[in-house]
């Protein structure tokens, strides 16, 4: 770094002389005396005064474009002529290093006219003398100062570096032997001095803090004996009453398996409490009829013992009586059938037997059962079933799903139009039964889609709706015939549902 820095500083200075010669050459130069070249080859001896220029050539351009050696400058006879360059003049225009120098040629102009080339050769050897000398003397600075602060560090090892050892020694063995009551000794600096008292100040804390410590320990040992012996008592009667809890969790054992089935049917749970509402309104009323009723019969029967009873009386209470078991009759028909629907949700799919039998023949026994209500709803049945498609299933389950639905579509569908159309569609593909229902009613509320098979969902409650026909539908698929069934919710106008379960195809 240091040769290639002072390198640049010799070319700067070169490149300044050879500009500063060139100058001082025009006048020669545009002389056409023959003692030009003499008289510029003295200037060039009293200007140059730098040690480090070694050679100067001086080239004159003729008019017919030719270059010819002019004059020279040599150093001394130490620094023979060297040839001239006019061959090179293209080359050295840069800076150009050797080993122990550096050459360069500039142009000689005078306004926009080359006169000529100086060349000029500068040595590099004064410069690399010089940070030779430089490293020398800096290496043995270096070796002195490293001498030097080896001898201070001995010094001070001995004067403070001793202490601390000790210091670091004496605490080791504190902490080897914990004995923290212990106090180191008083040091000569006082740095070295605080620390020392710093230290014992530690020590004095350490030890009371392991004294408080070990009262802490004591007393919690104390503290805990206590807790064992009234966790050993309260264990005794704990025993006593675990005894009482194991002869119950035996009884408790005997019903598991009754308890694991009624898990299973915990669904029938919520069916059981909305039953119970739904029954109690027409019960009620029956109740309510059938008591004044009573009251009527009383008022009879204390006018006619008293023999006060009159024709209109008895006309009244006739018809009285007449609309009061006309309400009985109602309500608990209507007791009787969300009884009977009740039975049909919890039926035990297992009940059920397989036999075989045409699907189209069981959707035409269904339509002509329910022919009656469909006259009546107006509502036309389209069936798209093969004639000769024979399974072996279970009829009873299917007719009750069939059924279920229609009536369904009867009571919400179509409630309010005067019309209405049912699209039954059934096939068989890979040992699956598909059977694809669907109306154009007035379709399914987005409030009850997402629990449309869940028990007691109806929107027509208090009216007649008991919210139990696709809880059955979905019980029926699902467990009976161990298939699935899904509504359409991207259905337009009306609903739709896909229903899928296994059978085995028969011969007809």
């Amino acid at each position: 770094m240091v040769d290639k820095k002072g390198d640049a500083a010799i070319a700067s200075e070169t490149r300044a002389w050879a500009n500063i010669l060139a100058k001082n050459s025009i006048p020669f130069l545009e002389s056409d005396h023959d003692i030009s070249q003499v008289k510029l080859k003295e200037e060039l001896k009293q200007l140059i005064t730098s040690p480090m220029i070694n050679h100067i050539h001086v080239y004159r351009l003729n008019d017919d474009g030719s270059i010819e050696y002019f004059t020279s400058y040599n150093k001394n006879h130490s620094f023979p002529a060297i040839s001239n360059k006019i061959a090179q003049i293209s080359q050295l225009t840069d800076i150009k290093y050797q080993n122990d120098h550096l050459e360069l040629i500039v142009k000689i102009t005078q306004g926009q006219q080359t006169l000529g080339y100086l060349f000029i050769q500068s040595s590099l050897l004064e410069q690399h003398k010089f940070i030779r000398k430089l490293t020398y003397f800096t290496l043995a600075f270096l070796f002195l100062s490293l001498l030097l602060a080896f001898a201070l560090s001995q010094w001070l090892f001995k004067t403070t570096s001793q202490p601390m050892v000790k210091l670091i020694d004496d605490i080791g063995k504190i902490s080897k032997s914990r004995n923290y009551q212990t106090q180191l000794a008083r040091q000569p600096y006082k740095e070295l001095d605080i620390l020392t008292k710093s230290i014992n100040l530690l020590l004095l804390r350490t030890d009371k803090h392991i004294s408080n410590f070990v009262e802490d320990h004591q007393h919690t040992q104390s503290q805990k004996q206590a807790l064992e012996d009234r966790l050993s008592a309260r264990t005794d009667a704990l025993k006593e009453s675990n005894q009482e809890l194991l002869s119950t969790l035996e009884k408790l054992h005997e019903f598991q398996d009754q308890l694991v089935e009624t898990e299973k049917m915990a669904s029938l749970g919520d069916m059981v409490a909305g039953i119970a509402h739904e029954v109690n309104t027409p019960i009620g009323l029956g109740v309510t009829a059938s008591s004044l009723l009573a009251d009527k019969l009383t008022e009879i029967k204390t006018a006619f013992e008293n023999k006060t009873l009159k024709s209109s009386q008895l006309k009244k209470f006739l018809n009285d009586g007449d609309e009061n078991i006309a309400i009985i009759f109602r309500n608990l028909e209507r007791a009787a059938k969300l009884i009977s629907s009740f039975k049909k949700v919890a039926v035990d799919q297992s009940s059920a037997e397989s036999r075989t039998f045409n699907v189209r023949g069981l959707v035409d026994e269904v339509l002509l059962t329910l022919s009656a209500k469909l006259q009546s709803a107006k509502v036309a049945v389209s069936v798209t079933c093969p004639d000769k498609l024979y399974i072996n299933s279970k009829p009873g389950p299917i007719n009750q799903i069939l059924i279920n639905l229609i009536l369904n579509s009867i009571y919400h569908a179509f409630d309010g139009l005067e019309h209405g159309t049912i699209t039954i569609n059934i096939m068989n593909l890979s040992d699956q039964l598909h059977i694809n229902y669907s109306d154009d009613g007035i379709g399914i509320d987005e409030s009850i889609k997402n629990k449309i098979f869940d028990p007691f969902t109806t929107t027509k409650r208090g009216r007649g709706g008991s919210g139990l026909g696709m809880h059955l539908v979905f019980n029926l698929v699902t467990q009976a015939l161990g298939g699935h069934i899904v509504l359409d919710e991207e259905q337009e106008q009306g609903v739709s549902f896909d229903i899928t379960f296994p059978v085995e195809l028969a011969a007809s």
